[in-house]
């Protein structure tokens, strides 16, 4: 087990001291792994299980993905992190790329996790899907309105002038959704696409919760989200006015992104972070994605039954190396469409 005196923290923004097992993380470290963690969702219980199946305890830091890659960098050999944990495959693409996550020699993340959810030099892993598809009023839109083929390009289609409503662009989901349009599409037809939904007057909102309130008020009638909102919403307000729409599932499928996590580069708990990382993708699976309603990356795996209700649908496969290279092509895209 490690003993190493930490560096004292300087938190800045979001980040946020949180503890699993016995160890405080800023002082002298009795945990087994160490987790820098930008997601934030109900990890608590989920290390608890790992604890008490294997007896290595974690502990971990939360804060905003890009603070924690920063935070990794700037400690170097140093670090006391074993773990990265982040809520974006740009952002697992970006870290991998920057050198501060270790390759997984895993046969276990092989088999559990799609292809195309992980790494293909082993140095991160998919944990979490989210799909960011279309919501809507289901009093004021009927869903044979919605391009089947093309749904997030469709709402720019002058029928959703001033019923339409999205995140804002700082957003890294927003950020995300169109880096994969430049993907799929090209940057000219993804820059036309942006201008379109701008053109249909969208009311541009600071957080997906309030765009579902937003729909469920009448105050637009359509957006998109990523659905665990809804899930959350809905488990608290059964009766809430918005439904889902699964896009695009006659052409490339809905847009997903993941979280993941990857061993970081130097760990002397390499061995045990890994073992973490295979936990959570195999028999703590469901301890990871139902407590957020997400849907879970390794297919023999059961999404809870709120989600199971929204129905099954088609993914677009997730490229992160795009989602990471293209990410400040699709900032200036956002820009450049006066999407603000």
């Amino acid at each position: 087990m490690r003993r190493r005196l930490l560096a004292p923290l300087v938190l800045t923004g979001s980040m946020a001291l949180a503890t699993a097992g016995c160890g405080v993380f800023g002082a002298e470290a009795d945990a087994d792994i160490h987790v820098y963690s930008a997601r934030h969702y109900d990890l608590e219980e989920a290390f608890e299980d790992f604890t008490d199946e294997t007896g290595l305890e974690v502990e971990f830091l939360y804060g905003d993905d890009a603070e924690l890659l920063e935070r990794l960098k700037s400690e170097g050999e140093d670090t006391p992190a074993d773990v990265f944990m982040t809520v974006d495959a740009g952002m697992l693409w970006n870290a991998a790329e920057q050198g501060v996550l270790a390759p997984m020699d895993s046969t276990v993340l092989d088999e559990a996790v799609p292809e195309d959810l992980r790494d293909p030099d082993g140095r991160w892993v998919g944990l979490a899907m989210r799909a960011r598809t279309v919501m809507y009023d289901p009093e004021a839109v009927d869903p044979s309105e919605f391009d089947p083929v093309d749904t997030y390009a469709g709402l720019g289609d002058p029928k959703w002038k001033g019923r339409l409503c999205m995140r804002d662009e700082t957003a890294s989901y927003t950020q995300s959704l169109v880096a994969s349009l430049i993907d799929l599409h090209g940057r000219d037809r993804a820059l036309r696409i942006v201008r379109s939904w701008v053109a249909n007057d969208v009311q541009v909102l600071s957080n997906d919760i309030e765009l579902l309130e937003t729909i469920d008020a009448g105050g637009c009638e359509v957006g998109i989200t990523n659905h665990y909102y809804l899930a959350r919403m809905l488990e608290e307000d059964p009766d809430l006015g918005v439904a889902p729409y699964w896009a695009s599932q006659d052409g490339e499928g809905t847009h997903v992104n993941i979280s993941g996590a990857g061993v970081v580069e130097g760990s002397d708990a390499a061995e045990d972070a890994q073992e973490l990382i295979e936990w959570l993708a195999t028999d703590g699976q469901s301890d990871f994605v139902d407590g957020n309603h997400e849907f879970p990356v390794n297919p023999d795996v059961e999404p809870d039954e709120l989600i199971a209700g929204f129905g099954t649908f088609k993914r677009m496969s997730v490229d992160a190396a795009a989602y990471g290279s293209l990410n400040a092509e699709a900032v200036a895209v956002l820009d450049e469409a006066g999407y603000r």
